[in-house]
């Protein structure tokens, strides 16, 4: 890779921090930037996760005073997210880099999808929480939802907090703030299970890695400092945007 292409990384990894940090859908930024300067589908999202993982850590840490309460609950999902996202990562290496770059523009999509919906789900949550008597699904068919979940997230990754908000406020009749904080807890485990088992896979770009690591934490900052002064939706409306087209551009190579 030329300097050039370490400059267009960082600068993809530190827009997609800030954008992690206002609105979420920075990877819809870093994994096409990642794989434009060359380097392979697969160890381009390979690279991507274990770069922004440090961010999940920083997230959930954020808010851990609203994790207080059912600890086995806590560690179940933990548990739950680990396999899913393990399982994700096995199924990502060993899919083909042919099979994996078809499969791109799909996921892009799906990523962008779940990225648009994510206000009216947050929406029917709150809504939900504020309905008395409101009824539950038996949490074993939550863990299944979010098993599931963590599969896509070890996977690919770039939606998995909209998957696993909307799973949780399915069942759980609680403050968004303390779903939220689960779905925290979720991401931080199934990106952290899937990024240890990608260290060993001989597929991370370690000089980009390092540098996208740096630059997104810097953006993160930078996006956190700027949240009163831009708002989520229109931010997340261009994300959205531009992964279809970016989508479009994968499916008409």
């Amino acid at each position: 890779m030329s300097e050039l292409d370490f400059i267009l990384v960082g600068i993809a990894a530190l827009i997609g921090g800030a954008v992690n940090a206002l609105a979420g859908g920075g990877t819809l930024i870093t994994f096409p930037m990642l794989t434009a300067v060359g380097i392979p589908a697969v160890a381009a999202n390979v690279t991507n996760t274990v770069a922004l993982c440090p961010g999940y850590l920083g997230g959930t840490f954020a808010q851990i005073k609203d994790l207080r309460g059912n600890p086995g609950r806590l560690w179940v999902m933990s548990l739950t997210g680990m396999l899913g996202g393990i399982a994700g990562s096995l199924l990502l290496l060993n899919t083909g880099e042919q099979t994996f770059r078809m499969l791109v523009p799909y996921l892009i999509l799906l990523a962008s999808a779940l990225l648009a919906v994510q206000e009216p789900v947050r929406a029917w949550i709150l809504r939900r929480a504020g309905e008395a008597g409101t009824g539950t699904v038996h949490e074993a068919m939550m863990v299944f939802a979010v098993a599931l979940s963590a599969v896509y997230g070890g996977y690919f990754g770039a939606g998995l907090g909209v998957m696993v908000l909307a799973v949780i406020g399915l069942v759980l009749n609680d403050t968004l703030t303390r779903i939220n904080a689960l779905k925290q807890l979720v991401s931080l485990a199934t990106n952290v299970a899937a990024a240890s088992f990608f260290v060993f896979s001989g597929k991370v770009v370690w000089p980009v890695a390092l540098v996208m690591a740096v630059c997104a934490l810097i953006g993160g900052t930078m996006g956190g400092r700027l949240a009163g002064r831009i708002r989520p939706v229109v931010l997340r409306t261009i994300v959205v945007i531009i992964g279809v087209v970016i989508a479009g551009i994968y499916l008409v190579r």
